[in-house]
This record gives C-alpha cells, sequence and structure tokens, in this order.
C-alpha cells in the first residue's frame, strides 16, 4: 500500500498568547490547519475568537508565541505571510460610494495584481459570489447580506492559500445565511479556511474540524463526532411504543445498563429517551421485551450527542463542580 504524504501545514500557532495589560485574551493556544481543510473556530462572545483571528492576520502581535501561515513567520515574513490570507473580519470595510466592480478592482491594486489579472479574477469573483447583478450598483444600496458577499469576494481576489473569516453571516437574514454557508463550502474546494463563531449549526453544516476556544484557552479539538465519542457518559436511544406509559416506562428502566428513561406525549402511543451506559447496548432487550409484553415498537433510533451538548459540557462551569 503506498504511503500517503502527509498534508501540508497553512496555519501554524505555537504559545498564542495576548494581554491587553493586565487582561488575558488568549492564552497558549497551539493548533494547526492543514491544506485543503475548513476548521471552526467556536465559543461564546467574549472567548477570545476575535483576537486569534487578529494576531493570525497580522493585524496585532502576540504578547508571545509565534504564528506561521503558509510557512511564512508572521513576526519575521510578515509581507509574505499576509500575501496568502485573505481575511473577511466581522466588521467588513467597505468604501460605500464606489460599486461593486470598482471596488473589487481597488482592492485588487491595493493587493499588487495586474491590470489583467484583476479583469480576469474580477469575473471570476463576481461569478462565484453571485453579484453579478449588483456589479455596477454602488455598496451604499446593497442590503447587509450583499455586503457581506462583497466581503468575501474582495478576500478571495488576489487567491490567497488561506482564508480566514470572523463570524461570516452574523447580522444577515436566513435566506443570506444558508446562500453564505453553501459559497464557504465551495470556496472550502480550493482555500484552506478557518472561520469564527458562536453559532453552533454553522460548524456542524460546514466544518470538518472544530476548536472550541473558552476564556482564552483552547478547551477541545477534534471532529463534532469524535468529540461526542469522547465526552459522552452515556449513550441514548428514542423508543416510540403503543402500550401503557406508565408500565413501558417502569419495564424499560429494569433493562440492564438502563440508566434513565424519559417520556414524551401521553396515552397509550409515546416517545421514550432511553439513556444507558456507553458500554452496553440494550437495544436487543428492548425490542424482546415490548414484543413480549404485547406492545407495539413503532420506532426505534440511536441519538448522538449534539454540538450544542458538546459545547455545554466544554464551556459551561455549573457552581459546585
Amino acid at each position: 500500500m503506498a504511503i500517503q504524504p502527509e498534508r501540508e501545514v497553512m496555519i501554524e500557532a505555537q504559545g498564542l498568547t495576548k494581554y491587553y495589560g493586565d487582561f488575558m485574551g488568549v492564552e497558549n493556544l497551539n493548533f494547526k490547519v492543514m491544506k485543503g481543510e475548513v476548521v471552526g473556530l467556536l465559543g461564546p462572545n467574549g472567548s477570545g475568537k476575535t483576537t486569534t483571528m487578529r494576531m493570525l492576520t497580522g493585524f496585532m502581535p502576540p504578547s508571545s508565541g509565534t504564528i506561521k501561515i503558509a510557512g511564512h513567520d508572521m513576526q519575521a515574513e510578515s509581507l509574505e505571510g499576509r500575501r496568502a490570507i485573505g481575511y473577511l473580519p466581522e466588521t467588513v470595510p467597505l468604501y460605500t460610494d464606489m460599486t461593486v466592480e470598482d471596488y473589487l478592482g481597488f482592492m485588487g491594486v491595493m493587493r499588487g495584481m495586474s491590470a489583467d489579472r484583476i479583469k480576469r479574477r474580477l469575473g471570476e469573483v463576481i461569478e462565484l459570489t453571485k453579484l453579478g447583478a449588483y456589479q455596477h450598483s454602488h455598496i451604499a444600496k446593497l442590503s447587509k447580506g450583499y455586503r457581506q458577499r462583497v466581503g468575501i469576494a474582495q478576500a478571495i481576489m488576489h487567491e490567497p492559500q488561506v482564508l480566514i473569516m470572523d463570524e461570516p453571516t452574523v447580522g444577515i437574514d436566513p435566506i443570506q445565511v444558508v446562500e453564505t454557508r453553501q459559497l464557504i463550502k465551495t470556496l472550502g474546494e480550493e482555500h484552506t479556511i478557518l472561520l469564527s463563531t458562536h453559532i453552533l449549526p454553522e460548524v456542524s453544516m460546514v466544518c470538518e474540524r472544530v476548536l472550541i476556544i473558552h476564556e482564552g484557552q483552547l478547551v477541545a479539538e477534534d471532529t463534532p463526532s469524535n468529540l461526542a465519542h469522547r465526552l459522552r457518559a452515556s449513550d441514548r436511544v428514542e423508543v416510540e411504543v403503543r402500550g401503557p406509559s406508565g408500565e413501558v416506562t417502569t419495564a424499560l428502566r429494569t433493562i440492564q445498563g438502563v440508566t434513565n428513561v424519559t417520556r414524551t406525549g401521553g396515552g397509550d402511543l409515546a416517545t421514550y429517551m432511553v439513556e444507558f451506559r456507553s458500554d452496553v447496548d440494550p437495544r436487543e432487550q428492548i425490542g424482546k421485551l415490548v414484543i413480549t409484553k404485547g406492545w407495539g415498537l413503532r420506532k426505534m433510533n440511536p441519538l448522538a450527542m449534539s454540538l450544542e451538548e458538546i459545547f455545554l459540557r466544554l464551556t459551561v462551569r455549573e457552581e459546585g463542580i
């Protein structure tokens, strides 16, 4: 079997720390993003996401630690590293008195692109971001969603290897959110992407890996499914049964390994959430029990831990724990 070559590291942070006076913004962050990955930086507001993004893009220096973008040290080779980055900040700095086409052309000039390359990329970028109907419109007349598209367009204008996006769907309407997420997926086919968000569905829909940051520290790093496997203390199965609800609940609780049973709905047809230890699988026993009792088994679905549950378990600290 041929050995697969290792993927190139496109974003690398080692010991990344930022203090604002005595206030700690982020502390000792260590992570890598490989070529071709779409990775989400997830955390509640105030967790240090934006500070991390600003350091990665060279907007502000770290107090300590190192950053490499596409192999370039962002302190020793800042210009080379910045050339490899397309950046979408949370608030996009648009010149609203310019048309979309003029603004993107201006950004191309600022990036040092040749006139021929700007002309070629304008058509490609406008088509990709679906701005064709608005390319001659002044940015001031665009909706928040379309301004966001212009922001993405300027970030990819110079064909960067790395895209860094800070809260790319905040403040836009639901239809634009769906379209922006689909655009990010498309961009992920050609770029390495790191996006920050506090919106949980964002990560599960567009990212293959997640970094969870809380109070300036990295508390977890993995795929959502692997995080669920590592964190769960029990598994769950949803069972829909036709039978006397009190008897069904009592009987399900007697199965070995079952730790809890909760019922939704009443009457003869109800749904039961059966929790059980992760080292056992009682589904066969559940089926046999229901059949033996003469009840009707309508449905039995295993349930994975949701990203919301993972996030809460890692970031919410209850009193007394």
